[in-house]
């Protein structure tokens, strides 16, 4: 049984035809396991990413006994978007969350901020810890 060189051409064809559709799925296999490789490199990133973030926002900062103490004695009024009232708070580190802190608008009396009431009397701008220790007793 001869086969012509037309079925032989055609078989030639559909072999060149399979061969490529080999291709195609070994390709779109490994585009899909890239791709899962990706994802789970991203997901563990971010799992990281959050549990250092617990792990920050859990830890004490080095003023934190000093900070409660203030929150006790004292409070602190300022504005999100003032750069003094940033430079008080970041004098604080992670122990910022322990103050008394409000937003200035809260009281019609605020003009500058910070601005610090202890004892109900107002102690504008930056305060050094010394002076914040002196006006309140809450130790360093």
């Amino acid at each position: 049984m001869d086969i012509s060189s037309h079925d032989k051409k055609e078989l030639k064809q559909q072999q060149r035809e399979l061969e490529q559709q080999q291709r195609d799925a070994q390709k779109q296999s490994h585009t899909s396991k890239r791709r899962m490789l990706h994802i789970g490199i991203g997901a563990f990133i971010v799992l990281v990413a959050v549990i250092g973030m617990s792990a920050y926002v859990r830890s004490s900062g080095p003023y934190d006994d000093f900070a409660k103490c203030l929150a006790e004695k004292a409070e602190i009024y300022g504005a999100d978007f003032c750069k003094y009232t940033a430079e008080q708070m970041g004098m604080f580190g992670k122990s910022y969350k322990y103050l008394s802190y409000h937003d200035f608008k809260e009281r019609n009396d605020i003009k500058i901020t910070p601005t610090w009431i202890v004892n109900g009397e107002k102690y504008e701008r930056v305060q050094s810890f010394e002076r914040l220790s002196e006006l309140t007793g809450c130790k360093l």
